[in-house]
């Protein structure tokens, strides 16, 4: 797959397949299609000390979700309940579609 190109979208629940957090599921809430990568939603916490902003304030700790690239993660069907992988078709209509490879069943995007 070229640079910016991938079946994944915002909202999809996608399961990790490499790295520490493999195994784990989450919504992706943003991807960078640049770098090929993806945050989703409480995978790979990383902690951030932020200084105090001014001297009334103290510093803090943030913990917040790192980038994963997207060849990590695999999208799980919303029919079969497994991780499948993705391929595309054009309906009667002329729409192109994501299609679960697995049990054919069309990939909708859930809206917010």
């Amino acid at each position: 797959m070229r640079q910016g190109q991938t079946s994944l979208r915002v909202n999809d629940k996608v399961e990790v397949i490499a790295g520490k957090d493999k195994g784990r599921v989450g919504k992706i809430l943003k991807i960078d299609r640049k770098a090929d990568k993806a945050v989703v939603e409480r995978i790979n916490m990383i902690k951030r000390h932020m200084k105090p902003k001014n001297a009334t304030q103290s510093g803090q700790i943030v913990e917040k979700e790192a980038p994963v690239h997207i060849s990590n993660l695999m999208l799980i069907c919303p029919e079969c309940a497994k991780t499948v992988r993705i391929g595309k078709k054009f309906l009667e209509d002329g729409t192109k579609v994501r299609v679960c490879k697995s049990c054919g069943a069309t990939i909708e995007t859930s809206k917010k």
